[in-house]
């Protein structure tokens, strides 16, 4: 995996528990600038210091080895920061507890998936969106996962 993949999946992870970079840090024993760095797509961590971050984030790390240069699992896109700030709102914190429960998963992992959802459906805009637009996509989301 590249190291931006990794940042990018470090980012999701961290933003769908709703953590600062800060709490991440205290709980994995690594310093702000060094998690800043990783997320940013620079740096050269250790296995000890991913595992610490993934055991920080409550997932778990898994190691595999891969034929040549392709990845295992296609690394999610980038979450535009229109959307990390968006993600930090009560509505969006509010409708993904809702489905996380009437899904019976967990939140986190709901948070998760809604935003690589979103971020999905931001992909196909011409223009950068911004908060009306997320919440025209939550609405999707909403509608579509009501029984």
């Amino acid at each position: 995996m590249r190291i931006e993949d990794l940042g990018i999946r470090l980012r999701m992870r961290r933003t769908a528990a709703g953590r600062t970079i800060a709490s991440v840090a205290a709980d994995a024993g690594l310093s702000v600038p060094y998690i800043a760095n990783l997320e940013n797509g620079r740096g050269n961590p250790t296995l000890s210091a991913v595992s610490n971050l993934a055991a920080a984030l409550g997932a778990t790390l898994i190691v595999e080895l891969a034929e040549g240069d392709r990845p295992v699992v296609e690394a999610p896109a980038a979450l535009p920061d229109s959307l990390l700030q968006f993600s930090r709102s009560a509505r969006f914190s509010t409708e993904a507890a809702r489905m996380a429960e009437a899904a019976e998963l967990p939140e986190t992992s709901m948070r998760e998936r809604l935003l690589h959802a979103m971020a999905g459906l931001g992909s196909l805009a011409t223009r950068p969106l911004e908060e009306p637009d997320w919440h025209r996509i939550l609405d999707a989301a909403v509608l579509t996962t009501r029984a």
